[in-house]
């Protein structure tokens, strides 16, 4: 299998979640040890000690429970969050029950801020920066309720900071994560579409193209009506040669209206049009690469039904200072003067509207060049963004 269907194939059997999950589980058993140290180093303060070790127990036998159901995804994790609020802010409840008033409203509650700490993150983790401020802010509320505190500064105590903060971090980080791999998942993507393209490619170079070649030299030999199949085939050629060369190269990642206009320009080639542009990409916004697409294919239609038999044309795109500038050249008869004025007096807007209009419209010139037997030039000149007419 190709590396970048490997990678695809990874991400997309992958949640960009799951580490953070499993280290916040692995959080949560760090802080259970913590909780429980605490419990046995405060436990003869107690007015009822036994329940006391009975909410230990509990809260111990929830944490691995939660951190197996959270790091495995055996439920939706949705719901494993949700009792995981409940049963925290239960536990901080219990502090009255365990404790008396001189005891729980100088001292952290029973399951201790650090370990109520696992509810907010997992919130963070899962809704992002909002959930875990949500629950922060919850668990500070609940903490201050339980200890009687809202008669005293709550920032003098480390709570609110904590549970804030830790909410506020976790989530960015989960989002941070979430992005990042679908960065990765569309770059994957880019990278197993280009080895296809390429892989395509070659087989067609490799067999169609180069029949292709052979039938158009050896119609041109043998002449006569086997001329005409020879240019038909050298067309198809050039257009799966343009073709080619425009799936292999890098497109990027254009959102929005913004298109590379060599490509339109160069489906125009063909075995009397030569088509030349920047190496480059030249990124344009998609009405104005249309409009110049269509004001070149204007003036090729003109050389094909006016230039006479056997002329060539060449088109040059150049990307000059923020300015489009395409010359469309050919080597045919030329127009004599004062017949696009005679054309346009009859009704004919090939040049006028379709050409001159298009330009005008998006704000740039058009020269043109010629005279009787000298062939025709145009120079077209365009703002890279559309201008007013």
């Amino acid at each position: 299998m190709p590396t970048a269907d490997r990678v695809r194939t990874t991400l997309s059997s992958s949640d960009p979640d799951t580490p953070l999950w499993r280290a916040s589980q692995a959080f949560r058993l760090v802080t259970l040890v913590y909780a429980i140290s605490y419990q046995a180093a405060t436990v003869d303060n107690y007015t009822n000690p036994r329940l006391s070790w009975f909410l230990v127990a509990l809260m111990a036998v929830w944490s691995g429970a939660s951190a197996l159901m959270l790091a495995r995804a055996s439920l939706p994790r949705w719901q494993v969050v949700l009792a995981d609020q409940i049963i925290v802010i239960a536990l901080m409840a219990s502090t009255r029950l365990v404790a008396d008033y001189d005891w729980y409203s100088t001292r952290q509650t029973l399951p201790t801020t650090l370990w109520a700490t696992n509810a907010v993150i997992s919130a963070a983790i899962l809704l992002g920066p909002r959930g875990g401020i949500a629950s922060g802010v919850a668990m500070s509320v609940v903490s201050a309720l339980v200890r009687d505190r809202f008669d005293t500064d709550l920032w003098s105590d480390a709570t609110a900071p904590v549970l804030l903060s830790a909410g506020l971090a976790l989530g960015l980080a989960s989002n941070t994560a979430r992005r990042a791999h679908e960065e990765l998942r569309r770059a994957a993507r880019s990278a197993a579409i280009t080895e296809e393209r390429e892989r395509l490619a070659r087989q067609v170079h490799d067999g169609v193209l180069q029949v292709l070649a052979l039938v158009r030299r050896r119609g041109l030999e043998i002449g006569g009506p086997a001329a005409e199949l020879a240019e038909l085939a050298g067309e198809q050629e050039v257009a799966l040669r343009v073709l080619i060369s425009e799936q292999a190269a890098p497109r990027g990642d254009h959102t929005g209206s913004i298109v590379d206009v060599r490509a339109l320009l160069r489906t125009q080639a063909g075995t009397a049009i030569s088509v030349s542009t920047p190496a480059d990409p030249v990124l344009v916004e998609s009405d104005v690469a249309e409009e110049l697409a269509a004001v070149v294919a204007t003036a090729l239609s003109n050389v094909e039904l006016h230039a006479g038999a056997g002329a060539k044309a060449y088109v040059l795109l150049e990307d000059v200072d923020g300015e489009l500038i395409v010359s469309i050249r050919d080597d045919g008869r030329g127009i004599p003067a004062g017949r696009l004025a005679a054309a346009e007096a009859e009704g004919r807007m090939g040049v006028s509207k379709s050409i001159l209009g298009r330009v005008e419209s998006l704000g740039g010139t058009a020269i043109l060049d010629t005279d009787e037997g000298e062939g025709t030039e145009w120079e077209i000149r365009i703002p890279r963004t559309k201008g007013p007419a």
